[in-house]
Order: C-alpha cells, then structure tokens, then sequence
C-alpha cells in the first residue's frame, strides 16, 4: 500500500530487516517498503506467514527473503542479520517489531516466568537486534534503525506492567543508542504506536464494548491501520528524516496527549 503524500519517501537499493514481519504491523512494513524500493528480509518465528509475505512481495515485483528467527536467541539474531547482507549484500535499515504482549494479570499474580518471558522477547530482543544490526551498519557507512516501543512506553496501563516496563526499557536502548552513534552514520529512533487494528489486537477486542472503548481513548475517534504506522516507520528509515535521531514518535491518533 502507498499513500501518494508520502510518494517522495524512497527506500530503492536498501536493505531492510524487519523483525516480527509475518503479520500485523510488520507485514505492513515490509510490504511498504518493498513497494518504495527496498529488498526486505522477513524475520519471523511464523514460517508459513513469513512465506506468503514474501510471495507478495515477489508478486509485486519486489525482492525479499525469509529467515526464521526468534529475536530473543543471540545466534539467530546473528544468522538473521548474517542473511540479509548475504541475500542483498548490504544491510541499511531495520525495523525491529517482534514482540508480545502479556496483560490481564495483576502485579500479585504475575508469575516470575511470565515477567521473564516478556522482558526476553520484548526488551532483550530489541536489545540483541540493534547490537547486531549497528555493528553491521557502522562497519558498512551507516544506516537507520527503528524500534517499535508502543505507547506503552511512556504511559502507564494496568494489568500490563511486563508489557508495559519492555516497552519504557526500548526507548532507552533507542535513546542511548542514539547518543551513542548518531556520530557514526547510523540513525537510532522509536515508534510510539497506540491501538492498531492487527490479529493480536482484534483477538483482545472481540467485544463490540471493549473496542468502542478503546477506539474512544483516542482523540482521533478510531483504531488505526497498520499501514498508518508502516508510513513513519517507511519516512524513519528514508533519507527525508536524515536529521531525526533518537526520538520517539507518537503514531497514536492523540492517545499520549491525554
């Protein structure tokens, strides 16, 4: 999908990876920025998805490859970055979006495993991604990074504190990380997204109550689409943004200005 204002946001002879491509907010980016130009590695735990995101992308003309990988594994993180530079012999951006969310449970009956389990996917992933991927980047003359943070990451929702702490915890790595290479050729930023209409979202939204309500906790009135969100990430990785480092922008129809 392409929205004709953002036609002059290019990607063409970039490499991008994108983490948590096979559905949602990440398919929509992935099939974004192919459609601007860019070779996309699809980096997923869902083979089948991942597959058939990648056969779109090749439908349309685009380039784009799959690796399996679970961002909370060191080696695979490794062997994903390893793939994309060995499919398109560069690797210029990422777009690191695996994540899970783990809510409904108070803080008192919150088991050590579930914490743990959230901060290894949610924080420890976006933390073994923008290692691997920089010491590429910086090596190679740089690059662009983005990293999916919600608007969790700077409000507080109950029934949600792993979700919720991972999420405050990605914009320090994206900040600090900024601070540190922004010197160097590589740009490091956060997106703040709020409600967005993907299968983890519509599954928890099932009550026709529960999702006026949330649509209502944004000013703007409604839940958003994924390519609503893919459209920043697309702009952060481009060179249109080549002064934007280490922000944390919010795509959430008002949500954090509340």
């Amino acid at each position: 999908m392409t929205t004709p204002a953002f036609d002059k946001v290019r990607l063409d002879g970039r490499a991008i990876m994108i983490t948590g491509g096979a559905a949602g907010i990440g398919k929509a980016t992935a099939l974004l920025c192919a459609a601007r130009g860019a070779s996309v590695l699809v980096a997923d735990l869902d083979e089948g998805s991942g597959a058939d995101v990648v056969a779109e992308i090749e439908r349309q003309g685009g380039k784009a490859v799959f690796k399996h990988t679970d961002v909370a594994d060191e080696e695979d993180v490794r062997a994903a970055v390893a793939a994309a530079t060995a499919s398109f012999g560069r690797l210029d951006g990422a777009f690191n979006n695996a994540g899970i969310m783990i809510s409904g449970t108070p803080i008192h009956e919150l088991s050590l495993e579930q914490w743990h389990k959230g901060l290894a996917i949610n924080l420890t992933g976006v933390f073994l991604c923008v290692k691997h991927q920089l010491a590429h980047m910086r090596a190679n003359g740089g690059g662009a990074i983005v990293n999916n943070a919600s608007a969790s990451g700077v409000v507080g929702i109950p029934l949600a504190i792993n979700y919720v702490a991972t999420k405050h915890g990605v914009i320090g790595i994206t900040r600090a990380a900024a601070a540190e290479v922004s010197g160097q050729g590589v740009r490091v930023n956060a997106i703040m997204p709020g409600a967005v209409e993907t299968p983890l979202l519509q599954e928890a939204l099932r009550s026709p109550e529960v999702r006026q309500a949330v649509a209502a906790g944004h000013p703007i009135g409604r839940i958003s689409q994924p390519g609503e969100t893919a459209e920043t990430v697309a702009w952060l990785l481009s060179d249109a943004a080549s002064f934007v480092a280490g922000a944390a922008i919010a795509i959430d129809g008002g949500y954090t200005a509340l």
